[in-house]
């Protein structure tokens, strides 16, 4: 490792299983045809040989056909007509050998597509193997990994990224992994502890990653588990107006807002819908449906919205929307609009007050906050502030191109798989127009003709968290339009999380600024959704199996935690 050129940076070696490595600052050095088969896993070799000797069978196949054709099958006429049969001959035996060498050709291409596809999803793996040496090493039972300073953060002390990365190591069949990490939650997770916890987060990490391992897996550990921690979450349900509380001591049964606030953000209080309704569904217990049912449906006839579109907060106490005239679909609103569809489709598609406030919503963003860059004329999605337009857009928004699609899969207007299309495209630009290949948190769009380039970013919104929307928008384009360049962008963008993120001794860490190649200035963190989004959309984006986690069985909440769409809506 070379040492720092100056106190923010640390320089990032990656260090392969062979032996190799790479500072992020210098390319990898080109290797022998040996070493490449060598570093090939065995599957990927003996499919490589299986192809080759297929190759070979096809040849001898084609062998007496081939040497039929040369001797002829007819007489050949006397010398004045043996060049009139020559030429057909020659014709003939052309159109044969590149009938062939087609055949030839597109096993090749099968050959080094297959080889492709599982090199990426191979290297999905080894990365998650590298994520979880260093939680493993540094941060065993605790939140977070703090990979430059090998040591662990702590937010609820409830082993968030463990628990958030079960249902990946289960998709990955990483076993082993998995299987000492559901010894952990046997035998060490407990929650009755003296600790608050915030409601949103843990449901959405907690409960809905126990319930997503729970049908995977079908152990029936982790839905006793996730039946522990929802039984404990209920009180923040009781205030005056059942809007819930932010935050609940799970020892204590108590609940309270923030500090400094009694507002609720309404993000927060409408994206725990799919995990306490499907809570409800197994355990045949209504209360944690009834709870979340009434939030939404509050919400579905509150005034202050605008064209659809919700303000960022609501008050515990009175049920209404405070801070009115501010709309986003960045932080704090986002996954409002994510579950207004995800609900409808996990409820069989029949709760039409869902559907209509989602197709509303969709409205309103076209109306008011949709918008195009110059000179690339890239449609972003901006923020409204008491009628004023702000060119701003969070990466967060990223989320929402995997949504339309998903919408449009569902059988809504061929419209949102359009514009899906069309801010897929704005938020790899996100990635692609920054020195690193990495986005940073939020970025401004230039609106003023021939002047600049599109994208522009303060410095204090430099930062990338390891975030997964782009990766998770990517996964839901590529499987309904099999379109390969959404593949190409997600192994970009995988590779520069590789080069520019990744710690040797295990982990990778959010960076404070995307616009530095030299000095990116790790931020010794590893957010738990790294494992449980980031790397689980990247593993599915690459995988061309459309049966891995069916989207027309499965329903992912805001966490990438699938849970099944249900069987009542066959």
């Amino acid at each position: 490792m070379y040492p720092p050129a100056r106190k923010d940076f640390i320089t990032l070696t990656v260090t392969e299983q062979d032996g190799r490595s790479y500072n992020n600052s210098k390319q990898w050095r080109r290797q022998s045809c040996w070493r490449k088969w060598k570093q090939l896993s065995r599957l990927q070799r003996s499919l490589i040989l299986f192809l080759l000797v297929l190759l070979l069978v096809s040849v001898i196949a084609m062998y007496p056909t081939l040497v039929e054709h040369w001797k002829g099958r007819v007489l050949l006429p006397r010398y004045e007509k043996v060049s009139i049969v020559t030429g057909c001959f020659n014709k003939k035996m052309e159109q044969l050998t590149m009938r062939y060498l087609r055949s030839c050709l597109l096993s090749l291409r099968l050959c080094v597509a297959l080889v492709h596809g599982i090199n990426r999803l191979e290297a999905v793996k080894e990365a998650f193997r590298h994520a979880w040496k260093g939680y493993k090493e540094f941060a065993w039972g605790h939140d977070e990994l703090k990979p430059i300073s090998k040591s662990y953060g702590e937010w609820f002390g409830l082993g968030l990224t463990l628990i958030d990365a079960l249902d990946t190591m289960w998709i990955l069949n990483l076993k082993e992994e998995f299987k000492e990490a559901r010894t952990w939650v046997a035998k060490e997770l407990s929650f009755d502890k003296n600790v608050d916890v915030n409601l949103f987060e843990s449901t959405i990490r907690i409960v809905g990653g126990l319930l997503s391992t729970y049908h995977l897996s079908g152990d029936s550990l982790f839905l006793e588990k996730a039946k522990d921690i929802g039984s404990r979450l209920l009180p923040a349900f009781n205030t005056p107006s059942k809007i819930p509380f932010s935050d609940v001591n799970i020892g204590k049964g108590t609940a309270h807002p923030p500090r400094w606030t009694s507002d609720s953000t309404v993000a927060e209080v409408t994206s725990i819908q799919l995990e306490f309704r499907e809570l409800s569904r197994l355990t045949q217990d209504p209360r944690y449906q009834k709870a979340v049912d009434e939030v939404m449906k509050l919400v579905h006839k509150l005034d202050g919205k605008h064209d659809g579109l919700v303000p960022m907060f609501i008050n515990t106490n009175t049920g209404q929307f405070t801070h009115l005239g501010v709309f986003t679909l960045g932080a704090r609103a986002d996954s409002y609009y994510e579950y207004l569809l995800k609900q409808w489709i996990q409820g069989g598609k029949k709760e039409t007050e869902l559907l209509e406030d989602y197709m509303q919503a969709i409205e309103g963003v076209k109306k008011n906050l949709l918008k195009q860059s110059s000179p690339r004329s890239l449609t972003f999605v901006g923020e409204l502030s008491h009628g004023h337009f702000s060119p701003k857009m969070d990466h967060l928004v990223c989320f929402l191109p995997g949504t339309l699609a998903l919408g449009a899969h569902n059988g809504l207007s061929a419209e949102h798989m359009d514009l899906a299309k069309r801010l897929m495209e704005t938020c790899y630009q996100m990635y692609a127009q920054m020195e690193t290949g990495l986005s940073p948190e939020i970025v401004h769009f230039n609106m003023v003709p021939h002047e600049g380039l599109d994208v522009d970013v303060k410095p204090a919104d430099r930062h990338n968290l390891l975030r997964p929307e782009t990766v998770e928008s990517l996964f839901y384009l590529y499987r309904f339009t099999q379109d390969k360049k959404y593949q190409e962008w997600g192994w970009e963008m995988f590779q520069n999380f590789n080069k520019y993120t990744r710690v040797p001794t295990g982990g990778y860490t959010s960076i404070n600024n995307v616009r530095d190649r030299e000095y990116p200035s790790p931020r010794d963190k590893m957010e738990s959704f790294f494992l449980g989004e980031t790397l689980k959309y990247f593993y599915l984006l690459f995988s061309d199996d459309p049966n891995l986690i069916s989207l027309d069985r499965y329903v992912f909440n805001t966490e990438a935690h699938p849970l099944p769409i249900w069987p009542s809506a066959a």
